[in-house]
C-alpha cells in the first residue's frame, strides 16, 4: 500500500471545524426544486455515506457541493470559507475533487494521459507510481484508451485522475455501479483506506459497502436529510429500510 506522500498530504493535526459546512441549502433544476433547507457538516478525515432512493437528491447534493448546480439559497463554507459564489474550478483548486457517476474519464484518452491530466498535465512520475501502487490494475493498461477498460477499471482510473488533483476532500457518485463484484471489494478497501487519511463523501446504492466504508451516514428522503448518525447506528436503525425502499 503506498504512503500517499505526494498526491495526498498527511493530516496531522484534525481541527474539530468542519471541512464542509452546508447550512439551509436548497437546490435544484430551474424551477424544480431538490433540495430542502438542507444542513449537513462533513470532516476532514473519515467517510461520509449519502443514502436515499433514487431521485432523493444525493447526485444533486454532490453537483451543488462541486458547484456544477448553483443553490437557490443557503450557504456552504469549505475549510472555514464560503464558497456559495465560487465557479467550479475555483472549488477544484481550493481541494474539494468530484467524481460523477458518468463521463468521469476521457475515453479517447490513454490511461496514462488520463493520469497525466489528473496532474494537471506535469508529469509527476513519483505521484503516478504511487497512484499505479494504489490501483495496481491500471499498470498494466498505461497504453490503453480508457474506453478499453472494463467498468472497474474505468472507476479505479476516475479515482485516480481525482486523487492526483491533490484534494481536500473526494466526492464518489456511484463509484461500484457497472463493477464486477471482484472489483467491488478491492474499490471498496481502497475507499476505507483513504478515508484514514482525508475525508470521502461516497454516494452509492450497495449500502452494506457504503456503511463500512464510513463513519457518518446520511439518509435523504426527498431532498432532506431523514436519517443522520454514526454508519454503525443508521445501519441498526429500523427506519432505513423504510427510507430506501422502492
Amino acid at each position: 500500500m503506498p504512503e500517499f506522500r505526494r498526491f495526498i498530504p498527511a493530516v496531522s493535526d484534525v481541527i474539530a471545524a468542519p471541512l464542509i459546512d452546508v447550512s439551509n441549502l436548497c437546490a435544484g433544476y430551474g424551477r424544480s426544486q431538490v433540495l430542502f433547507d438542507m444542513s449537513f457538516r462533513v470532516p476532514v478525515t473519515g467517510g461520509v455515506a449519502i443514502l436515499g432512493r433514487n431521485g432523493a437528491g444525493k447526485t444533486t447534493l454532490l453537483k451543488t457541493i462541486a458547484g456544477e448546480i448553483r443553490p437557490m439559497s443557503g450557504r456552504i463554507a469549505f475549510g472555514g470559507r464560503d464558497i456559495t459564489a465560487d465557479a467550479p474550478e475555483q472549488r477544484a483548486r481550493a481541494g474539494i475533487g468530484h467524481v460523477p457517476q458518468e463521463h468521469a474519464i476521457f475515453a479517447k484518452m490513454t490511461v496514462r494521459e488520463n493520469l497525466l491530466l489528473g496532474g494537471g498535465g506535469a508529469p509527476d512520475k513519483q505521484a503516478i507510481d504511487e497512484m499505479l501502487a494504489f490501483f495496481p490494475k491500471l499498470g498494466a493498461r498505461l497504453g490503453q484508451t480508457a474506453a478499453t477498460l472494463s467498468g472497474g477499471e474505468r472507476k479505479m482510473l476516475a479515482i485516480s485522475r481525482a486523487l492526483l488533483g491533490r484534494p481536500k476532500v473526494i466526492m464518489l457518485d456511484e463509484p461500484t455501479e457497472g463493477v464486477w463484484i471482484g472489483v467491488i471489494e478491492e474499490i471498496a478497501d481502497r475507499l476505507a483506506e483513504l478515508a484514514k487519511r482525508m475525508c470521502v463523501i461516497l454516494v452509492e446504492q450497495h449500502v452494506e459497502l457504503a456503511l463500512r466504508v464510513a463513519d457518518t451516514a446520511y439518509v435523504i428522503d426527498r431532498g432532506t436529510i431523514a436519517l443522520q448518525g454514526p454508519a454503525d447506528q443508521v445501519r441498526d436503525d429500523p427506519a432505513l429500510l423504510r427510507y430506501l425502499a422502492p
